[in-house]
């Protein structure tokens, strides 16, 4: 017999009187348990006894969860849920919000601004050593925030500090400021899209860069308009900080931190999911502080809840949710004025997105309904009101906002009509009503055309304006009328006029073309920036818009987004699902894809191409949510798994004609899991009757396996069929024999398995935790009867959902409820780690699967989507401490690495495939060299060895050299014979490369030698130090010095020799590259300097042509530079994929394949030939890009689709 329920608090308390009502609605149901209710929901009894328990309020969610199992009505739920999220979570009208909402932070806000501080210490060391700097970054990424609450606090102890934004009036801002020590200028985009004066803006430019010291903040799709004014890129030459997205640390703090300075506490389950719907999305740090400050008023007690953050909208809607309801609140009256409010407050782009435009309070009339729209936007934080003016709070809104969005596009040409009238009514005003400034002949009679449908927009000084220029344009007429005569009198002038006419079209024509190219160079540059924040959730779209940026205009910014658009693993969207899809499973062949969802069916895809998946006919039978499916092995039948508490099977022979086989019946609850055996023999199936079965598939008959307490949540068979495994909610995992009886009972507390998986050997069984810490487990089960764990892999932030093991059992696939899935490599299972990250879901990774092949994986989710993942994506090779060294024999067909964990490792790059990995260094290898014949190599150590081990058997190294230091560098001569080493004594040691025998040390360095490199002719070696020099040793005088490159202003850390020799490239910590001219090594003389990275430069290599050259940096960036003409390099590309540090590159045989290597542990592949991605993006991308996307993305311009 059930407990009874613990009776409820008296009180009028509202969440009680919500659980009162819940609590009657169960009766009117007829008392089901909780238990009853938890096979009805997908959520434990637990759960479902605290949504009536009166304590706190229920997530929504559960909410209607509890009801539908009741047979209530939803509808109605949902809206008593929200309105007590809304009104009984009201704070304390007193309380000061600890989070600012959409405006961004000043510096009176800089003890609760938290989460920056890595990019302030940074702006800081760079102001330290530059005059002039600039912070970029996408709209909503926190520039102005970092400057006014991190930047300027700061600095207050140093000096003057003074911040300014430009305005329409730059000038006037910069007189304002008066003489300053460093002066800030935020939104200094603001030049481009307010300050209509060009005079006045290149004055205001060319008075910034004369200034002491000068921090400047803008958006980043400006940035290319800097390059007008060369005065600016001069000044910025190596003062450039881009800003990135948070780290999910940074976001924790700044989520966190905030309410915990003012007593308050965040609810993890709140910061998890904070976390997840912020991170990977562009733009939104002042939609999650909008969202935050929404749901600090939601708050219960001290806490800020998920339910609360639930009432808002999320992330994404919270901002329309709250304009929309200040909107509605308004009478119709001032909701017409509140419209032309954001129009005014709204400046619009020209190949860029829409920024606000601050509106001085005189532009709008003295009209009471104006007053309280104002009142009413300022109160919800919408917009700001100072003494400067009105701004709305934040440009997020602007975007997110659907209601305004729709304004903004209604007809975008009459609002330019409007604004070009608002800033002529304000010259007119501002030169005493000078008559020179009315309108007259074409631009009134435009003005005249919009204001017969759009009077009401205008204030009553444009009304004035329009007026009076009206009333000037008739008494010049009559005045005209008076000259006619005179003018007939001057019909042989008219000749002389059209001469000048034609001259002047000619002029139009050079104007016209010069005006489309500038058009299409910003459309380049800001669509390429718009594919880049596309990339992960539509990439196909992503793809096109790359490609097609790059075709409009080949700018920087649009190569190096085509060139990173297969940086990440590129998936391709299957739509059709209209609820969420549970789960996907390929048949043996990998031709076919099934999938499940909660809208009751199962799809059938033919994936035959992964990139172009066409889909089946549907399966209709069950009358429930559909979680789970599997093919047989020999790929004739599917089972699936369904609430309806039946598993079915269906004849899939003829996938264009399924035909069901049999219904399993017996379940008494939901089934929730299935699997076949490896001879298609057998299925097994687990329910939420708390019991597993396996049905005997000749006579369909099963057997019950009894002994869990709780849901069977996953059930899986070893490859031999012997054993079974099963997870449950009573959080243990059971192992059974195929006969059904018990091997081992494990306790999984304080997490369940929601998932199982075996290696193809079945020698391991991985399992997936819900709870705990949402950790991937592996356990050793070649004993069933006493498994004994081998690893936990953390990495997971939200319950582990899926899990699959590829063919050969070296990967293993997770997803999870944190939106995302991961590849690990568990070819060494007690020493598992991750590979990659897919990201790209917008909600629960419900479902994930290897392909046969292992090349492609299927993702399931509560996004409705099912996505086909190309694996691994740019991936060649992973390791599991930086991955310093990558170099390739000089056929490209192997591939070595070496890393900060001492471990050397063989891959085949083609394959990829990892070889073997080579663990006799007992510290980290960035020191390695490969003989011209590919058959030896040798590596350099911190554990002071040098080895030589042949490719062939490379097990077996040979001692060549031990030192007293770590050895950084290894160089060998293009003849194979000799062998450079460095390292931290200063020195450089010439070797014999066969018995290791020293031939020289070469002396000079005063500090730590980090580089060395041969010249292609084997004659000189070069060597960087730390001493912020370069040294070049005759190697046919046994090392005697030759020259000194001096010019970096911090350590060398890297160079290279070009093809021919003549050129070298030096890299330093001072974010530079240099080109120097060493065909007199006597008299080396730089030739150029490369500056773009935003941090140190790592790692330089040239193409095999000398024409490109790739570096690497701290930066998280690959560039490329165009060195054709080493004298003038040109950076042609941006190249973003790394998650961390840059550390190593080496360019293939080809000379178009580029290899790089970092600190997220990974090796990617790039190509750098723009047709050849060209050509994979339309073998890839689909579907293909329509007229209303183009439209959107390329206003103005006919529709050239990319692709045919």
């Amino acid at each position: 017999m059930p407990r009874p329920e613990r009776p409820l608090e008296d009180g009028d308390d509202a969440v009680v009187q919500f659980a009162t009502e819940l609590r009657l609605l169960r009766e009117k149901a007829g008392s089901p348990t909780y238990r009853e209710l938890a096979r009805q929901t997908n959520y434990s009894a637990g759960t479902l006894s605290d949504a009536a328990g009166g304590r706190k309020l229920p997530t929504l969610a559960v909410t209607l969860a509890y009801v539908k199992a009741c047979a209530g009505d939803e509808e109605e739920w949902a809206a008593r849920w929200r309105a007590l999220s809304e009104g009984a979570l009201e704070p304390e009208p007193e309380a000061e919000p600890p989070y600012v909402g959409l405006t961004a932070f000043g510096p009176e806000d800089a003890e609760r601004f938290f989460g920056r501080k890595r990019v302030v210490e940074k702006v800081l060391e760079r102001l330290a050593t530059h005059r002039f700097i600039a912070v970029l970054g996408a709209s909503g990424s926190g520039k102005s925030s970092v400057l006014r609450a991190g930047v300027i606090p700061a600095l207050e102890a140093a000096g003057t500090t003074k911040l300014i934004t430009p305005g329409a009036r730059p000038m006037a801002e910069l007189a304002k400021a008066g003489p300053v020590d460093v002066l800030v200028v935020d939104q200094f985009e603001e030049v481009f899209t307010l300050c209509q004066n060009p005079a006045e803006r290149a004055e205001f430019i060319a008075a910034l860069v004369k200034l002491k010291k000068v921090v400047l903040g803008a958006r980043i799709d400006f940035h290319a308009r800097f390059a007008q004014y060369p005065e600016l890129t001069d000044a910025l030459e190596d003062g450039q900080i881009l800003l990135g997205p948070m780290t999910t640390e940074e976001l924790r703090l700044a989520i966190t931190q905030p309410a915990v300075r003012v007593g308050l506490r965040v609810e993890t389950a709140l910061v998890s999911r904070l976390i997840a719907d912020a991170t990977g999305q562009p733009g939104m740090l002042p939609l999650l502080s909008h969202a935050l400050l929404e749901t600090w008023k939601r708050r219960r007690g001290n806490a800020l809840i998920l339910s609360g953050y639930e009432s808002t909208g999320g992330i994404e809607r919270a901002v329309a949710q709250t304009s929309e309801h200040v909107f509605t609140t308004l009478s119709p009256a001032q909701q017409q004025v509140t419209r032309q409010i954001f129009l005014r407050l709204t400046a619009l782009g020209e190949g860029t997105e829409d920024t606000k435009r601050r509106l001085s309070r005189d532009e709008l009339d003295d009209d009471p309904d104006i007053d309280v729209a104002l009142g009413k936007l300022a109160d919800a934080r919408l917009i700001t009101l100072d003494e400067h003016g009105i701004d709305i709070a934040h440009e997020a809104l602007i975007r997110s906002w659907p209601r305004l969005r729709e304004w903004l596009t209604e007809d975008r040409e009459a609002l330019r009509v409007h604004r070009r009238i608002t800033e002529a009514a304000e010259a007119w005003e501002s030169l005493d009503h000078d008559s020179g400034s009315l309108y007259r002949g074409a631009r009134l009679a435009i003005a005249q055309d919009w204001v017969t449908t759009h009077e009401e927009a205008l204030s009553k000084k444009e009304r004035q304006f329009l007026d009076d220029s009206s009333a000037a344009e008739a008494a010049e007429r009559a005045a005209t009328r008076k000259r006619t005569r005179r003018l007939r009198q001057l019909v042989a002038l008219m000749a002389v006029l059209l001469l000048v006419a034609v001259g002047a079209t000619v002029f139009a024509v050079n104007a016209s073309r010069t005006a489309t190219d500038e058009r299409n160079t910003a459309l380049s540059q800001n669509v390429s920036h718009e594919a880049t924040s596309l990339r992960p959730t539509k990439p196909a779209l992503a793809a096109q818009l790359s490609l097609a940026a790059y075709r409009l205009a080949p700018t920087m910014e649009a190569r190096g987004s085509l060139l990173s658009t297969f940086s990440t693993p590129y998936s391709s969207l299957l739509l059709g699902h209209t609820n969420n899809v549970n789960t996907a499973a390929f048949s043996p062949d990998g031709k076919l894809l099934a999938t499940g969802a909660w809208d009751k069916t199962v799809r059938l895809w033919n994936v035959t191409d992964p990139h172009h998946p066409i889909e089946l006919p549907t399966l209709n039978g069950h009358d429930d949510n559909v979680l789970a499916v599997a093919f047989s092995p020999d790929g004739k039948t599917l089972a699936t798994a369904s609430w309806d508490k039946t598993a079915k099977l269906w004849d899939v022979t003829d996938p264009r004609q399924v035909k069901p086989i049999a219904t399993l019946t017996g379940h008494t609850d939901k089934v929730l899991a299935l699997t076949f055996s490896r001879d298609g023999k057998t299925l097994a199936t687990g329910s939420a009757d708390d019991t597993a079965r396996v049905w005997n598939l000749a006579d369909r008959t099963g057997k019950v396996l009894t002994g869990h307490t709780e849901d069977v949540v996953a059930v899986g068979f070893s490859p031999d069929g012997t054993t079974l495994a099963t997870g449950s909610n009573d959080k243990t995992l059971r192992l059974w024999t195929a006969g059904g009886a018990e091997l081992k009972s494990i306790s999984t507390a304080p997490a369940l398995i929601r998932a199982l998986a075996f290696s193809p050997a079945g020698h391991t069984l991985a399992g997936g935790e819900d709870g705990g810490e949402n950790r991937v487990r592996l356990w050793d089960v070649a004993d069933p009867a006493a498994p004994k764990d081998l690893s936990a892999m953390a990495g997971h932030t939200m319950a582990v959902r899926a899990l699959a093991f590829n063919a050969d059992g070296t990967r293993l696939l997770s997803s999870s409820e944190d939106r995302t899935a991961k590849v690990w490599n568990v070819a060494e299972p007690a020493q598992p780690r991750a590979v990659l990250t897919l990201t790209g879901h917008t909600d629960i990774v419900a479902g994930a699967t290897f392909s046969p092949d292992g090349r492609t994986v299927a993702t399931t989710s509560d996004d409705y989507t099912v996505r086909l993942w190309d694996i691994p994506g740019p991936v060649v090779a992973s390791g599991e401490s930086d991955i310093c060294r990558v170099t390739l024999t000089p056929d490209g067909r192997t591939l070595i690495t070496g890393g900060r964990d001492g471990k050397v490792r063989v891959v085949d790059p083609a394959a990829p495939r990892e070889v073997t990995t080579l663990t006799d260094h007992t510290k980290g290898v960035c020191g390695a060299a490969i003989s011209p014949d590919g058959s030896t190599l040798y590596t350099g150590s911190w554990d002071h060895t040098v080895k030589r081990r042949d490719l062939a058997a490379p097990a077996k190294p040979v001692v060549i050299a031990t030192r007293e230091d770590d050895i950084d560098a290894v160089a060998l001569s293009p003849d194979g014979k000799r062998l450079a080493i460095a390292g931290d004594k200063h020195t450089v040691r010439l070797l014999d490369s066969s018995t290791g025998q020293e031939l020289a040390v070469l002396t000079g360095h005063a500090d730590d030698v980090h580089a060395l490199a041969f010249s292609p002719d084997g004659r000189i070696l070069a060597s960087t130090s730390w001493d912020f020099t370069v040294r070049l040793w005759d190697m046919t005088a046994n090392g005697a010095l030759l020259g000194v490159l001096r010019g970096h202003t911090k350590a060398v850390t890297s160079l290279a020799y070009s093809p021919d020799g003549k050129t070298i490239v030096t890299a330093g910590r001072d974010r530079t590259a240099r080109l120097w001219d060493v065909r007199d090594p006597h008299a080396p003389r730089e030739i150029s300097q490369l500056s773009g990275h935003t941090d140190a430069v790592r790692e330089m290599v040239f193409s095999s042509d000398g024409h490109t050259l790739a570096t690497s940096s701290h930066d998280r960036t690959v560039r490329l530079w165009d060195t054709l003409d080493p004298a003038v390099p040109r950076q042609v590309a941006v190249l973003t994929g790394h998650t961390d540090r840059v550390l190593g590159l080496v360019f293939a045989p080809d000379g178009h394949t580029l290899l790089s290597s970092g600190s997220d542990d990974v090796v990617l592949r790039w190509e750098t030939e723009p047709e050849l991605v060209a050509k994979r993006v339309c073998e890839t991308a689909s579907p293909r890009i329509t007229e209303a996307e183009w439209d959107r993305y390329f206003p103005g311009v006919a529709f050239q689709p990319p692709c045919p």
